[in-house]
């Protein structure tokens, strides 16, 4: 499968005229992760959950389930922009040197009937203990579809990543 083709910017906006892909970016933390920081809106303040996510093979989704009675829930349907942030920081004094992150921004919903079944699938092959919690009626499996990405490395080296449409 291609992979989507996204825009590099610096951090500081500056194009250099490259393409490259989600892969190329070293260092990454974006294929091993188990686990993300999402970030919404909802409400009067922001606020932030820890879910276990995983990447659609074209990185332009990524998959995360939630009970419906959720505040995370509830707060994505009143508004569904959200971040989501990953990272390979091990607690240790080499993050500083050594960890890298990336923040996802774009929109999540629900995803229903086929679409559902076929997400579903691939979710539990990355997260197979989840089994039980995602069959549940009250869970809800949440799709979001990346507009940015932005990856930092020691803590100062920004790139911009635009996923192509």
């Amino acid at each position: 499968m291609e992979l989507p083709i996204v825009f590099l910017k610096d951090y500081e906006g500056n194009s250099d005229g490259k393409n490259i892909t989600i892969e190329n970016v070293p260092e990454g933390p974006f294929c091993l992760a188990k686990a993300g920081g999402i970030g919404d809106t909802g409400g009067r303040h922001p606020y932030g959950n820890l879910v276990a996510f995983m990447a659609t093979d074209d990185v332009k989704h990524l998959l995360f389930a939630t009970t419906r009675a959720t505040r995370k829930y509830v707060n994505i349907s009143e508004n569904p922009r959200v971040a989501m942030v990953i990272d390979n920081r091990s607690n240790q004094e080499a993050d500083f040197h050594q960890a890298a992150a990336v923040t996802a921004t774009g929109v999540a919903k629900e995803v229903q009937g086929s679409e559902k079944e076929t997400l579903l699938r691939l979710y539990l092959l990355k997260h197979p203990y989840l089994k039980d919690f995602v069959s549940s009626p009250n869970c809800a499996l949440l799709r979001m579809d990346v507009t940015t990405y932005y990856v930092v490395r020691q803590f100062q080296n920004v790139m911009e990543l635009h996923i192509k449409k």
